[in-house]
């Protein structure tokens, strides 16, 4: 519970739940709010020039703390992470509709009405949530979005069942510090982009997601689905002597010899390989 990335408190505030657990002044019930954007950053600071920490998907919900000067201090409902995002990106949440599906394909758009001809939104990522609140020929309306071509969704139990091939279909992406989407991505967000598809929890950071799994010695083969860390750094092992990663050196997301890639990333400055896991 020590960990700020995860924890919904600031300035002596802190949510209700966390009362005995963590020192404050003051606890507060969250409201909790869902995100009607394509995608919404989640900052460091209450600024729109601040430092993008991660990012919300359109459909996710958050727990808002406090909200001033346009802006929410809030938790993300599927990975915990605490930051400020734009509280015109956000709106009340219901209960829990009784379905929800998810983006499946890498991007799409919606319609504003259940035709391919009408205004295109978006666009949206993979792995958005999406409340159907219409149904219309080959359509879905969300609720509080547009009209989605329903072969872009799937419910939220049918997931993709090999996370690297998922992974693939992002190759060529922009690197994006803190991004989590189809148009641009970190490391980080790669890997939870892909387990996320397959229906896998997973936290946001490189160091968080080095407890996912259990650690596998590289001398003994490393498999297809492997995870590689450097500090700072991590990436899928995408098959023999290959890694996938988003990156700063590219750019991009990459596939790349993996030993030319330790070479490079320790000469860069940023040492070995600081552990392997295996996530199944």
């Amino acid at each position: 519970m020590t960990d700020a990335r995860t924890l919904l408190a600031r300035d002596g505030v802190a949510a209700d739940r966390l009362e005995g657990v963590v020192a404050a002044r003051r606890y507060r019930r969250t409201a909790r709010r869902r995100v009607i954007d394509p995608v919404a950053p989640l900052r460091r600071a209450p600024q729109l020039e601040a430092e993008q920490l991660s990012q919300l998907l359109f459909g996710e919900t958050v727990e808002v703390l406090e909200e001033a000067e346009g802006f929410a201090f809030a938790q993300a409902g599927r990975d915990g992470y605490v930051g400020y995002v734009d509280a015109g990106s956000l709106t009340a949440a219901a209960e829990g509709p009784a379905e929800l599906m998810r983006v499946r394909v890498l991007r799409t758009h919606a319609y504003t009405e259940p035709s391919i001809k009408s205004l295109p939104e978006g666009l949206y990522s993979l792995n958005a949530l999406v409340a159907p609140d219409a149904r219309e020929g080959r359509f879905i309306k969300a609720l509080d979005g547009g009209w989605f071509v329903a072969d872009h969704l799937a419910p939220l139990g049918a997931f993709e069942t090999d996370p690297v091939a998922v992974a693939e279909r992002f190759i060529g992406t922009p690197y994006l510090w803190g991004g989590n989407e189809s148009l641009g991505l970190d490391c980080s967000g790669l890997v939870q982009q892909a387990l996320r598809a397959c229906g896998r929890a997973c936290p946001r950071d490189s160091d968080q997601q080095m407890a996912l799994g259990r650690p596998v010695d590289p001398e003994q083969g490393l498999d297809r689905g492997d995870l590689v860390f450097w500090r700072g750094h991590v990436g899928f092992i995408a098959g023999e002597n290959a890694l996938l990663h988003a990156n700063g050196h590219h750019m991009a997301v990459v596939k790349e010899p993996l030993d030319e890639a330790i070479r490079r990333i320790e000469a860069a400055g940023s040492g070995a390989p600081t552990g392997y896991r295996r996530l199944s």
